[in-house]
């Protein structure tokens, strides 16, 4: 990988006048311990937004997302709070591509909305980068093109399946099929700025997060760059239509 190891924790969020912010996009596969690295990340005070979490919260009793999955896949994946059946509904797009192609088109514009403004808060707040925590970043490839710098949180084959197995309480056939559903990743790892081994122990994936770190806050900016240039030939309001119009897309 480029660049090099600071040494040392770097603050993340500088001085007003000093944010120079990119996005960095985060991902790993099931089982990979994706949850594990971000921890790391927030250890070191970097801003780092969850789609997962955004997830379950656009997909709440009474805002628009939750309305049309009701509408779609009916009252029996809710639980008796009214709330969705999570595992329910995971259940059904598992074997069903076609249903898991319309969950996605219902939630993602919403989630990304959500995305957007936290990333607008950042921005303004200052942080030197903000990590998109994005399950199937690799998979949609529709916000790579917005990342000055991807994360693949990789652990070997045979330890993701036995994680799985053991967090999940599965049969190693119903384990197996949870990771088909996934893009390898052998493949994601291609795709990748950057790889984060997670095969071993928790000290070895936190030097690396750290090593890492130090590179990301060494990088050169491209956002800022982009939000300049737009505000100078449109004006704020243009650029706030650029941000919606490219980050939603």
């Amino acid at each position: 990988m480029a660049g090099h190891d600071s040494g040392g924790w770097v603050n993340p969020c500088p001085a007003a006048g000093e944010s120079k912010m990119f996005l960095v996009g985060l991902s790993g596969g099931i089982a990979s311990g994706k949850s594990t690295v971000v921890a790391v990340f927030r250890e070191l005070g970097c801003a780092v937004i969850d789609a997962d979490v955004i997830a379950r919260q656009v997909v709440r009793p009474h805002f628009l997302a939750y309305q049309q999955i009701v509408h779609y896949f009916g009252t029996e994946i809710l639980l008796e709070s009214g709330e969705i059946n999570r595992e329910a509904l995971g259940n059904v797009i598992f074997s069903h591509p076609e249903k898991r192609q319309v969950l996605n088109s219902i939630t993602h514009p919403e989630i990304q909305k959500e995305m957007l403004k936290q990333i607008f808060k950042y921005f303004v707040l200052g942080y030197r980068y903000v990590i998109l925590d994005i399950p199937l970043l690799f998979e949609t490839n529709k916000l790579t093109k917005f990342m000055k710098h991807t994360i693949l949180v990789y652990c070997d084959p045979q330890t993701q399946l036995s994680r799985l197995m053991k967090r999940n309480r599965l049969s190693q056939s119903e384990a197996e099929a949870r990771i088909a559903s996934q893009l390898p990743l052998d493949e994601k790892r291609k795709l990748a700025t950057h790889v984060i081994d997670n095969s071993g122990d928790w000290e070895s994936t936190r030097r690396h997060v750290l090593k890492l770190h130090g590179q990301l806050e060494d990088s050169l900016e491209f956002l800022l760059v982009r939000l300049a240039a737009v505000m100078a030939f449109t004006g704020i309001g243009g650029a706030v239509y650029f941000l919606l119009r490219h980050f939603v897309s």
